[in-house]
Parts: structure tokens; sequence; C-alpha cells
């Protein structure tokens, strides 16, 4: 039986959904930017978000208004200065070697996946790399335990993804890397819990899983790494010092990504801020592991510990490998079906992924979870 809601839950990991109110003033803002996004009475600037000039006092406001909220509701302290990028973190990938390599030290980077790999394979271009822990071996199921600093305290920086969308796994808390900076892809689950900055020196994220739509990417950066050296053959547009100075606006930002990234830290402030996130997300995905881990059909893929809030993947256990693709598949068509969509895993695990990002409601996974239990029953 079909579930009766207006449209069907969206688990796709990414671009991922937007809370209602969000969709609302972005509409609006798309008509006419007007100086409360809040108050749609409010007096108007005559232009839509998507034709006003970025060097104007009304995005100018926006924009200001977006940097002041990462600081207060992501609690981005004042050490560390806020770009909005383009790219995606992909971009990342190069400019962190870039900008934070340093000629006869290695950069160090913990692999727990796909986008991990990416991240290493540009660095390589870049410099030498040390891997310094892995769970390639068990097939990404969990977060590696990292060696002792001292290890490679002769590292130029030390650099981990801190959610895995594939696998599903994430670090519980920040790794200790003694005085080596520490380099931080949190491209999906930025947002989503307290993180502490004081050992972070380059944060960076896609803004498509909890912060706004694709196509914007933030980067916070310690301003002593800022002052890094960095080689001359690595062009200006890349450098972070570049986009600092020039105060994001080097090259044309993203006008409408930005007004939707602040109308997302809005909606976050008003509803906790990142504890309250965290609260949100731990009450949707301890359900959904608590089924996951009783089920005789399903089977968690990551190991407990290191399991994502953000993306939950699972496999289909009940069936002879020969047969499991095909009950997957009949799986995902009977949840298709019944108003979930999005639940198909990646190509390099199978099975299915939930992907629950901050602004997922807590109902839906409420409803997938009885969907599950009814469907183990008949099989």
């Amino acid at each position: 039986m079909a579930i009766s809601h207006r449209k069907p839950y969206n688990f796709s990991a990414g671009p991922a959904i937007l809370p209602p109110i969000v969709f609302e003033r972005a509409a609006d803002a798309v008509q006419e930017l007007r100086q409360s996004a809040h108050d749609p009475t409010a007096p108007g600037c005559g232009l839509s978000i998507l034709e006003m000039s970025h060097r104007g006092a009304d995005f100018d406001a926006v924009f200001k208004r977006a940097q002041a909220l990462c600081h207060e509701v992501l609690e981005i302290p004042a050490t560390h200065e806020v770009l909005f990028l383009q790219g995606g973190a992909s971009l990342q990938f190069a400019m962190v070697p870039q900008n934070l390599g340093i000629a006869g030290k290695p950069a160090a980077y913990v692999d727990t996946g796909a986008w991990s790999k990416k991240a290493i394979a540009e660095a390589k271009v870049a410099g030498e790399v040390r891997v310094i822990a892995s769970s390639a071996e068990t097939r990404y199921d969990r977060i590696p335990e990292l060696p002792p600093p001292a290890s490679y305290a002769d590292a130029s920086y030390v650099h981990i993804t801190s959610n895995n969308t594939i696998y599903g796994t994430e670090f519980a808390a920040l790794p200790e890397v003694g005085e080596v900076p520490l380099v931080v892809d949190f491209s999906s689950n930025i947002g989503s819990r307290p993180v502490s900055f004081d050992r972070i020196g380059v944060a960076y994220a896609g803004a498509q899983k909890n912060l706004g739509p694709s196509g914007l990417t933030l980067v916070a950066i310690h301003r002593d790494l800022v002052e890094r050296r960095v080689s001359d053959q690595v062009p200006l547009i890349s450098r972070y010092a570049t986009h600092v100075k020039a105060s994001s606006l080097y090259n044309t930002p993203n006008t409408f990504g930005v007004l939707v990234l602040m109308l997302v830290l809005e909606w976050m402030r008003d509803h906790g801020g990142l504890e309250g996130m965290f609260q949100r997300n731990e009450r949707k995905a301890a359900p959904l592991y608590q089924f996951l881990d009783e089920s005789q059909l399903f089977r968690p893929h990551a190991q407990p510990g290191s399991r994502s809030q953000m993306n939950v993947v699972w496999t289909l256990d009940g069936a002879p490998e020969a047969e499991r693709d095909a009950q997957t598949k009949a799986f995902l068509s009977a949840a298709n079906q019944a108003g979930f969509s999005g639940l198909k895993g990646h190509r390099s695990v199978g099975g299915c992924r939930a992907s629950i990002y901050n602004a997922f409601p807590p109902e839906g996974v409420e409803a997938l979870v009885e969907f599950m239990r009814n469907y183990e029953r008949q099989q």
C-alpha cells in the first residue's frame, strides 16, 4: 500500500532536500529580493536575486548576513576566514595541497572510501602523499584507527573525510593530530552536530547536502594558514589568499546559492542550532539502525561506532548471493511504489542507502522503518 503524503520521501544522497520554508523564501527572492527574507511584505529592491549585481548593496547585505551566520550558527570562530567558492569539494581536493603543501613534507591522508581516494589522487599531483590509515581491507565498513601523531609529525597537514556517503561511515569525533594542521572535508555532514574548530586548520564542504543547492562551496580557513607560502606555479585563482583578499568576490560568486545558504542557516538557528540538529539527526538514525540490527533480511554495512547519522547503508542478506541483486531490485521497486524515493545504494556497495540530512523529516524515517518491517514479514 502506498504511503499517503503529498510527495515522495526523498532519500537521495544529493543534492539533498531543503526545509519547506527555505523553498518558499527562495522562490520569493527569485521574483524579487526583499529587505527581509522573513517578511514577504517587506520592501523589495525591484530585482530578482538571479539578476542583480554581486557587488551591489542589496546582494552585499545577503552576502554579509550569510558569512555572519556561518560564524554564529556553524560556530566557526573568528580565527577562521569564511569563503564562498565554486567547484565543489572536488576543487578543494586540489586547492588544499596547492596551498598547504610544504616541500619536503608529505601530506597525510586517512582513506575512508571513494571521496578520500579522490582527494588522495589530487594531492599526489601536487606532491608526496602518505596514507596513514585505511579501512579498505574491510570494504570501508568502519573508521580506521589512526596511528600516534608522532608518526606523522613531519606532515604538511592531515586530511580526513568526516562522513562517507557511499559506505555510511562517519567520524564520531575529530581525531587528535598533534601540531599538524587538520583539514576536514565536511561535505556530507556539515552542520549536523557541534564541532570544535580549535584543532581544524581548513574545513570545506559542498553546500548540496545540508547547506543549500549545488554549485556553492563553503571553506573555513585559519588565518595563519592563509599566510602559508604558496608556490609561484599555483594559479592566482587557486590560492586561498586571493579569495580572502577579495572577500570571495575574486570572480562572480553563486549569488543564488549564497542566498539559500543564508536561509538554511536561519532555519537551523531557529531549530536549535548545531545541538538541535544533532538531536534531530540522532532521533532519525537510531530507530533505523535498531531495526537493521534486529532484521533477518536487511544488514547494515557500517560497524557500530563508525555509523553515519547522515547516510544509512544496508544490503539484503536473506537470499543467496546469486539472488541478492534481484531481491534488492524487488525491494527498491516496492519502496518506490510506496512513496520512498532515492533508496538505491551506490554501485560500490550495492544494496540500499537512506540519506537523512538535516532537513529530512523524522516522520519519513518512521514511515520507512514501518514499511521495511512489513516488507520483511511478507517475505
